[in-house]
């Protein structure tokens, strides 16, 4: 990574003062396919003051030499999250316990290629193993190849989150609704996570 970008590491109420910073990087980053959220900041604080009030949560900031907030990393245990998210590891009888939820993973475009996403995944894995989880897990929302606002150049993650060793879970789905760009209203996506277990 570049030496002009600064890594902070916080948890639970230490995440008040970036609250609007995290929100607005997450309407930025969000808006783009396959997401295409139409955020709001009041939207953003409520949704990240699960977070917030979250003792055992990680959030790993990053910030470029003039101090703007340029990526983020969030996590806590999938016993803290919603219940939502927690319904179909419940539904399929695994313990949300031993399961450390991974929330978003978003870096600014220009920042892209650098190593964040890679070094994201590894400061989360130490949470986990320092909660003693030896399940994360994460969930990305599903799109059809048709889709009509899916960019020509639009590449998935899928290789890069195999490669990090998870494995898509099609049995584990969860249905969440936000306000699309283009929609008058929230509407219900659904979202399919994938897994990484330790066995050791």
């Amino acid at each position: 990574m570049s030496g002009t970008l600064t890594i902070h590491e916080i948890s639970g109420s230490e995440l008040e003062p970036w609250l609007d910073a995290l929100g607005g990087l997450r309407i930025r980053v969000f808006r783009d396919y396959p997401y295409l959220y139409d955020g709001s900041l009041d939207y953003e604080r409520s949704y990240l003051g699960i977070y917030q009030k979250s003792a055992r949560s990680r959030i790993v900031l990053v910030t470029d030499s003039t101090g703007d907030l340029i990526g983020a990393t969030t996590c806590m245990p999938l016993a803290d999250e919603v219940h939502e998210f927690q319904s179909p590891f419940i539904n399929a009888g695994l313990a949300v316990d031993d399961c450390l939820y991974f929330g978003e993973s978003i870096v600014l475009p220009a920042w892209r290629g650098r190593g964040l996403g890679k070094e994201f995944f590894a400061r989360r894995e130490q949470h986990a193993r320092r909660l003693g989880m030896k399940t994360m897990a994460f969930c990305a929302v599903d799109r059809p190849l048709e889709h009509p606002l899916r960019p020509q150049e639009y590449r998935p993650l899928d290789e890069f989150w195999t490669a990090q060793g998870y494995q898509k879970q099609p049995s584990l789905q969860v249905v969440f609704s936000w306000k699309e760009i283009g929609e008058t209203a929230e509407s219900p996506k659904t979202l399919t996570f994938w897994t990484k277990t330790w066995t050791h």
